[in-house]
């Protein structure tokens, strides 16, 4: 017997509505991984090149370091849909914490040299899939919530990318100011986050899973059947393209920021990580305002504002003169990136179907990703001299897909409308 991903219902206790306060079971758990995640994201590349000093190596480390989380993303998604959110974070979170804390006594013990260089280059690659795997799971937890609030999705998801972007404005500047006595400090707080994220794991509501065979694995599941629900939602299969697109300018903005800010504008790496806490503040104000602006303009026109903005941003951000006209542009850019983000997160927790939301949504995230890897190998390809040619050239292609994207979307129904009604899920 199979079961399809569009009729599939929880299974057990996790078809029970949550109980409990949102702040406590859903908020605070989630607070405390992002904060690890903008860390783990933000602040590793600034620990290679601290340590390294090579531009390559800190574009080697980018990619080494998403390749990774994009290759585990189908096992975890199936992981979540089979075992549940609450045991996937916490595993993941506890073995984070652990092998953060055994990199930290490395990087003490070794001297500097070849040693040292591929420690850190491993921690890069390994923390990144665990925190994958910890981020899977957290997101299949704010969409049970967001299935559940009748209408009120896009509130919740609202509330979810705040949380995320309070993160992003802690975590890298506390890693670059960490940094500035060395990586011990940066590596000694990631590892105790990574332990609280453990222990508040436990405690977050159950998730759907999808129903077993007596005696017999999960019926379903995995990549194939990713694509499948995919392929059935063509407004979702669209925006998740145009915003592929757009994570290429992202990834390479990330991937760059610590070398222009040392070598083009002669900042410090604790520079580099303001720049970051600065962008999510403007994102922060951005996303509050598009919580409001959803309920009038709904959720093309909020889509294709933010679309908009963040295109001018980044066709002007390669001809930033100073770090002052560069951080503006980044955080505009943000901002509006974190509008498109609201809007592909609120019609994803609506239109997937539960049962197979931890596959489905693997597999958009894994698209959304692949250009995480291709960016840190563009940089590590990139003659410093040429590094503004490729930031343009990016930019040119985003403004273009992102113009495609959302004219097709333009009389797509499910995005007409603030959300999308709970029988519609095909």
């Amino acid at each position: 017997m199979t079961v399809s991903p569009s009729k599939a219902q929880p299974a057990g206790r996790h078809a029970a509505v949550p109980v409990g306060s949102l702040f406590r079971r859903v908020y605070v758990p989630r607070a405390c991984d992002a904060l690890a995640y903008s860390m783990a994201t933000y602040a590793m590349p600034l620990l290679v090149l601290a340590t390294t000093g090579s531009a390559s190596l800190t574009g080697l480390a980018f990619a080494l370091e998403w390749i990774p989380r994009v290759a585990v993303f189908g096992f975890a998604g199936t992981l979540v849909d089979r075992s549940g959110a609450a045991i996937v974070c916490f595993l993941a979170s506890l073995a984070r914490a652990l092998l953060v804390a055994g990199g930290g006594v490395a990087l003490v013990l070794l001297p500097p040299g070849t040693g040292e260089t591929v420690t850190v280059m491993a921690l890069a690659a390994v923390t990144g899939a665990l925190t994958q795997f910890s981020f899977i799971a957290n997101e299949a937890v704010g969409a049970t919530v967001s299935r559940r609030t009748d209408g009120q999705a896009h509130k919740v998801q609202s509330v979810l990318i705040g949380i995320d972007q309070t993160a992003t404005l802690v975590g890298p500047a506390l890693g670059g100011v960490l940094l500035l006595n060395g990586p011990t400090g940066m590596l000694a707080c990631l590892s105790v986050l990574s332990f609280l994220s453990a222990a508040l794991a436990l405690q977050t509501p159950p998730t759907p899973l999808r129903a077993t065979r007596h005696g017999g694995p999960a019926p379903g599941g995995g990549p194939r059947e990713g694509w499948k629900t995919l392929r059935s939602l063509p407004s979702l299969r669209r925006l998740v393209t145009g915003l592929a697109c757009s994570n290429l300018m992202l990834a390479l903005l990330q991937s760059a920021t610590p070398i222009l800010v040392e070598d083009r504008f002669g900042r410090s790496p604790a520079a580099a990580g303001a720049l970051w806490s600065i962008a999510a503040a403007a994102t922060l104000v951005a996303v509050a305002c598009c919580r409001a602006g959803l309920d009038r303009l709904g959720l093309w026109r909020v889509g294709a504002i933010s679309a908009t903005v963040a295109s001018a941003a980044c066709l002007a951000v390669s001809q930033a003169p100073s770090y002052t006209g560069y951080v503006a542009l980044v955080a505009l850019f943000m901002a509006a990136d974190g509008g498109l983000t609201v809007v592909l997160r609120t019609l994803r927790s609506q239109v997937i179907p539960p049962a197979a939301f931890g596959t489905t949504l693997s597999l958009t995230i894994l698209l959304l990703l692949l250009p995480f890897p291709v960016a840190g190998l563009l940089l590590a390809l990139t003659p410093p001299p040429y590094l503004n040619g490729l930031i343009g050239a990016c930019a040119l292609v985003q403004a273009l897909i992102l113009l495609v994207t959302f004219l097709r979307l333009r009389n797509d129904p499910m995005l007409r409308t603030t959300t999308v009604p709970a029988h519609r899920k095909t």
